[in-house]
């Protein structure tokens, strides 16, 4: 495995998992999330997997990679500590950890997690919304959808990239304990086109007829250590993914038939009124010419 080395950290990012914004020897910039962050030792696991099981469906998701950290930059960066309860605080695992290429890159546009309503609707992507649940409900994520919005230099209009998969397979847990809100990004506009089946496409049938050989391929790339160094571990979850993929229709249509209501113009099938005088027709048995 070759790994991106890591020569410089520039700021610790928000969020639960702690990470840190850091520059890579490839030239590029990297969402770090390190090995002993506050939320699990798998999650760095989880968004290598499902990140790139994403970017096999066609979603725009960041590139992903494993980032070597070294003793020396941890040792020798003030700020490269694990905010703890009750003020503690603790130096970052060295060694390879999770990286996820900061959107916008050396020299963003704008990048935004949040947008107006006016604008969310102009979105060029917004239909990978639809796409992106399909992945969610497959892998179990626990967590709400995260996205951010860049729009690059002399474009006027936003892209969204599904960032942050560190709480598929229920975090650390590693089963699929499934509810229908579960997933799910926060604001039901990303989801008002949708108007059936064909709105999920190419995204779902590429789930449901998805082989063995990329699941398989992705999980190779996950370092041991990320999982206790136990094979079993991994491979009793990609043969749960497997099997997995027939639900994945059952589950969205748990999420469309909750009280969120996510699909205004996703017509339900609706009951046949029979007039009366053809249901005792019915009765009979026959039909009277």
């Amino acid at each position: 495995m070759v790994a991106v080395l890591a020569v410089q950290a520039i700021r610790r990012m928000r969020g639960g998992a702690q990470s840190q914004l850091m520059l890579g020897a490839d030239g590029k910039l990297w969402v770090v999330k390190f090995q002993n962050n506050p939320q699990h030792l798998r999650v760095l696991a989880n968004e290598l997997i499902a990140t790139r099981l994403a970017a096999v469906v066609g979603l725009t998701v960041p590139a992903s990679d494993v980032v070597d950290v070294t003793e020396w930059l941890v040792a020798n960066t003030a700020d490269m500590c694990v905010e703890l309860p009750r003020g503690g605080r603790q130096r970052y695992t060295a060694g390879l950890q999770f990286g996820s290429q900061f959107v916008g890159g050396l020299m963003p546009g704008q990048v935004v997690d949040y947008l107006p309503e006016p604008q969310l609707d102009e979105v060029r992507n917004l239909a990978e919304f639809a796409g992106m649940l399909c992945i969610d409900k497959w892998t179990g994520n626990c967590n709400g959808r995260q996205a951010v919005f860049e729009r690059r230099p002399r474009e006027r209009k936003y892209r969204a990239t599904f960032i942050d998969q560190g709480f598929c397979f229920n975090a650390g847990e590693w089963n699929f304990p499934d509810s229908p809100l579960r997933g799910v990004y926060a604001r039901n506009q990303v989801y008002a086109r949708v108007t059936g089946w064909e709105s999920f496409e190419p995204w779902l049938s590429r789930v449901e007829e998805m082989t063995a050989g990329p699941l398989w391929e992705i999980a190779e790339a996950v370092p041991p250590e990320w999982y206790g160094g136990d094979t079993a571990v991994i491979e009793r979850l990609m043969e749960q993914m497997l099997a997995r993929r027939g639900r994945v229709r059952e589950l969205i249509e748990s999420f469309r038939d909750s009280n969120r209501e996510p699909f205004p113009k996703w017509a339900k099938k609706g009951t046949i009124v029979v007039p009366r005088q053809f249901e005792e027709i019915s009765r009979a048995g026959r039909f009277v010419m």
